[in-house]
């Protein structure tokens, strides 16, 4: 009866090690998919048809194909790419791209495409009186951003946003298959050294769901500062 605490014991240090790993693959690759967001959002609504239409083919295309082949696509297309790079300076053999590195990129490609849409949407739920009305007063397009429009972009698209992360959050798995030590990949090692699959994968869902519900109470923290004066209750 106290032989599987004891294996789990013994692996608790690889988890939380995998687990510190998996939450900062999730953070950096939320800081990389808004920049992308942010960039595609404000590209599909330019007056320019190059940039409408290559954020328009980005999107397309990332939501089309699977988080998976993404992963592995980033992965290994990059590393092909450095090694054609290296030949041209006379240097040959394999380069593998850093697995973190790699996830992080395709992650971010991921979560970019889908907030991309979200913050459209939630650009254009503002009134267009906001910008006028804000110019009126003499701001300039910068502080009107800042200060009128932002504000409204923001509690609108910040619970499409939390969604989105808490699907990324459960998307950092996918990076094990390229030999990043995260939660699952750490998970996976431990049952193949003790062939109890049902004991670590347990534990790794606990490990999940507890870092979902911390997601989620910071989300809904977030959304109450972000509703202060409209008469949110949540």
């Amino acid at each position: 009866m106290n032989e599987t605490p004891a294996l789990l014991l013994g692996f608790g240090t690889q988890l939380a090690a995998g687990t510190l790993v998996t939450a900062g693959l999730a953070v950096a690759s939320l800081a990389g998919g808004l920049l992308l967001g942010v960039g595609g959002a404000a590209a599909r609504m330019s007056r320019r048809r190059l940039l409408r239409a290559a954020a328009h083919a980005y999107t397309t295309a990332v939501r089309g194909v699977p988080e998976l082949l993404v992963v592995l696509i980033v992965y290994f297309g990059a590393s092909a790419a450095i090694g054609r790079v290296a030949t041209l300076f006379g240097v040959t053999g394999f380069f593998e791209l850093n697995p973190f590195l790699a996830g992080v990129t395709a992650l971010s490609l991921t979560f970019g495409a889908y907030a991309t849409e979200v913050l459209r949407g939630a650009f254009l739920a503002v009134p267009p009186g906001q910008a006028e009305a804000a110019s009126a007063l003499g701001l300039t397009r910068l502080s009107a951003f800042r200060h009128v429009l932002l504000p409204q972009v923001w509690r609108t698209a910040l619970p499409g946003l939390g969604n989105l992360f808490l699907v990324l959050l459960k998307d950092t798995s996918l990076v094990s298959v390229v030999g990043l030590d995260e939660l699952m990949r750490k998970s996976a090692l431990a049952v193949s050294y003790t062939q109890r699959p049902f004991t670590f994968y347990l534990a790794a869902a606990v490990i999940y769901l507890a870092m979902t519900a911390v997601s989620m109470a910071g989300i809904q923290v977030l959304e109450r500062r972000a509703a202060r004066g409209v008469g949110w209750s949540g």
